[in-house]
């Protein structure tokens, strides 16, 4: 559910975002390090907010793959540990 809400809040960002370069149809000038272009704004805003999204969603993503590793090495201890305590509990009873 808290994914839903997330798509539709990037979703109106998205939308907010072409509505304001639709009425917004100025060339803008971006200076690079060795160059520099002139592009239309909606433009502009268009790829710099895609580019931060993939960006966020990428380093999200490698935060949880790292959080299901550690999940599983933890869910593996937990196995090992029961399993000992189940070894240990029939040791003592018989």
């Amino acid at each position: 559910m808290r994914s839903f809400f997330a798509i539709v809040i990037v979703g109106l960002c998205f939308v907010l975002a072409l509505i304001f370069g639709a009425r917004n149809e100025q060339v803008v000038t971006i200076s690079y390090f060795v160059a520099e272009g002139e592009y239309r704004l909606p433009i502009v805003l268009a790829v710099v907010f895609f580019l931060g999204f993939i960006i966020s969603w990428l380093f999200a993503s490698f935060y949880l793959v790292r959080l299901k590793l550690t999940l599983r090495s933890k869910q593996k201890q937990i196995e090992k540990l029961q399993l000992d305590n189940e070894r240990m509990l029939e040791e003592k009873s018989a």
